[in-house]
């Protein structure tokens, strides 16, 4: 029975292992190597830029040399070098980058590019196996295996602004994996690893792939990623409870307006300094995050209610978000 029992688990975990060392197989002709240059020094937590230089990794995930990698990879970044697999030493031109989302699109010309299999993050399962393959600390094309630890987290960018859905994994990441895959136990891509919390252990983060098509499919298209722009600064605060009981609101908290743009869309609708902001399009707004969430590029241009308290009054008013991009009057 002992023995029967040894075997089994032997079995399992050669499955295991099998399936591992599949899905490694199957993406790694697709992970590059990033190497950067810079005149800028700074700290840069997923990368260990160094000097103005440093590096981090990426997948192709077109036939025709377009790869994925993270923004705060390549932000800033004088000259991109590829590293392939087979050997190859090629420059990367930077497509886009849209560091809300720490994504950014590069482009290898007259390459075998390998693209990756995409899968669809809305379909992951927690506890399903989890590959990342990368270039922590230098070590090119390092395998580290887990599962998806969990789903639906937010992860807060060096913008400010929140990633919704975000991906964790204990599947080991380290400075230099930033911008890899993050894969299934078929090869599929299933995110893009982004970050980790140094202090803990096992506790990392990729964007999903379901966000990152997304994002790629409008750098390659327009270069940027457009976003509803009010032009104001903010900041969560709570609400007095007298106010809320008044008012019958279901805030305990709101968004309250520290300054606003000349000719902004908050200008233009009048929306004053002192303000706190409850509602947008008819949603509570609780937090700066809830107003981040709101934001999305197909309001731009959209009239759009919006809900403040100025001193005791609820005041109601209609706002217009633009692009944010400038333009010559």
């Amino acid at each position: 029975m002992v023995e029967e029992a040894r075997a089994g688990e032997a079995g399992l975990l050669d499955a295991y292992s099998m399936a591992v060392a599949g899905a490694a197989e199957r993406v790694g002709p697709s992970v590059v190597k990033v190497e950067v240059s810079s005149k800028l020094r700074g700290r840069d937590s997923g990368r260990g830029r160094d000097g103005g230089s440093g590096s981090g990794s990426g997948f192709f995930f077109t036939p025709d040399g377009f790869l994925l990698t993270n923004s705060h990879v390549v932000h800033d970044a004088e000259r991109v070098q590829i590293m392939t697999p087979d050997g190859q030493s090629l420059r990367g031109y930077l497509v886009g980058e849209d560091p809300h989302t720490d994504l950014a699109v590069l482009r290898v010309h007259d390459a075998e590019a390998h693209p990756a299999s995409l899968g669809e993050s809305r379909r992951l399962r927690v506890g399903q196996v989890a590959v990342a393959i990368g270039n922590p600390y230098g070590f090119a094309w390092s395998v580290t295996a887990g599962v998806v630890s969990a789903l639906g987290r937010t992860l807060r960018t060096a913008t400010g602004r929140l990633v919704d859905n975000v991906i964790q994994t204990d599947a080991a990441l380290n400075p230099g994996n930033s911008g890899g895959p993050l894969v299934n136990s078929l090869g599929d891509v299933i995110g893009v690893n982004t970050a980790m919390i140094r202090p803990g252990q096992g506790i990392c983060f990729a964007i999903p792939i379901d966000t990152a098509v997304w994002v790629a499919a409008a750098l390659i298209h327009d270069g940027r990623v457009r976003r509803a722009y009010l032009g104001m600064a903010g900041q969560t605060v709570p609400i007095l409870k007298r106010l809320t009981v008044h008012h019958a609101l279901r805030n305990t908290s709101g968004v309250l307006v520290v300054s606003t743009e000349k000719g902004s869309p908050a200008e233009r609708a009048s929306i004053r300094d002192g303000d706190i902001l409850i509602a947008l399009a008819g949603q509570t707004i609780e937090s700066i995050d809830d107003l981040h969430r709101l934001l999305a590029g197909d309001r731009v241009g959209e009239s759009l209610p919006i809900e403040a308290l100025r001193g005791t009054e609820l005041i109601k008013a209609s706002i217009r978000p633009s692009d944010g991009v400038r333009r010559a009057a």
